[in-house]
């Protein structure tokens, strides 16, 4: 493990693929199962079941490769659009669309979805409607004012965004100018939900130490009602895993609505 100056993940970038085996593979010693796989995919299938935010265009603006979250979203969303800041992450996720030799297995993610919506003998199509959903995957520059110059997108119905912005943002103020370009990104009366980690300061993927944006389930609250947005459910699940490979004490699940 690298005790230095923790690295920040938008200079240094990380292995993807390494990010994926240290927090959401299904290997025997995974320790994070409960907090980083099943609490997101059991969040957000109650949200969409509930009716509320079905609609036609997802945004997804989250770290590294990860799309297990995206499979509770195929079913409610015709178009789904994937915004990537390092190309390295895009690539990794192009392998597992693409089938290709060697990409990382979302089996075990594709399973929980099933199990949770009782449809364990869907796996395979549930696979199937993913890697047909996840054809527009976009390269973003969160510094720029239109973060995906020079394409304008059509504004969407919903947006998630996962760990991103806990390890793109060196401070608070970061946090919110960047949950601000997010929100331009949203149709009114469109919903934004928000998956991070609660005071966590570093996490580690292979020898590298990254830097995560410390914070309370207060500071996300009073930033979301600073742009603009009205909180419709909010949980945190406390962590019970021992790693060294990240500090952080909860994982906070939170879906809010844009006024119009």
């Amino acid at each position: 493990m690298d005790s230095s100056t923790p690295m920040l993940f938008l200079q240094h970038g990380f292995d993807p693929r390494q990010h994926l085996e240290n927090y959401l593979s299904d290997k025997s010693e995974f320790v994070f199962g409960d907090e980083f796989l099943l609490f997101p995919i059991k969040k957000l299938t109650k949200i969409f079941k509930l009716g509320h935010i079905k609609a036609d265009i997802l945004i997804d603006l989250s770290l590294g490769s990860m799309i297990h979250h995206l499979y509770a979203a195929c079913e409610f969303f015709t178009h789904m659009i994937l915004l990537k800041v390092k190309d390295r992450c895009i690539l990794e996720l192009k392998r597992w669309v693409d089938t290709r030799t060697g990409a990382f297995d979302w089996c075990h993610a594709a399973k929980l979805h099933a199990v949770i919506e009782g449809k364990s003998d869907q796996v395979e199509e549930k696979e199937s409607k993913v890697r047909s959903a996840l054809q527009h995957v976009i390269k973003c520059d969160l510094e720029k004012e239109n973060i995906t110059e020079p394409i304008d997108l059509p504004p969407a119905d919903c947006i998630i965004s996962a760990w991103l912005l806990d390890v793109t943002s060196k401070d608070k103020n970061d946090y919110i100018r960047y949950l601000r370009k997010f929100s331009k990104l949203l149709k009114p009366g469109g919903h934004l939900i928000l998956i991070g980690d609660i005071e966590a300061s570093y996490f580690i993927v292979g020898k590298h130490k990254f830097h995560i944006l410390k914070y309370d389930e207060d500071f996300v609250r009073n930033a979301l009602a600073g742009e603009g947005f009205t909180v419709d459910y909010c949980e945190v699940k406390n962590r019970r895993s021992k790693s060294e490979l990240i500090d952080h004490k909860a994982v906070l699940f939170i879906a809010a609505q844009k006024n119009k």
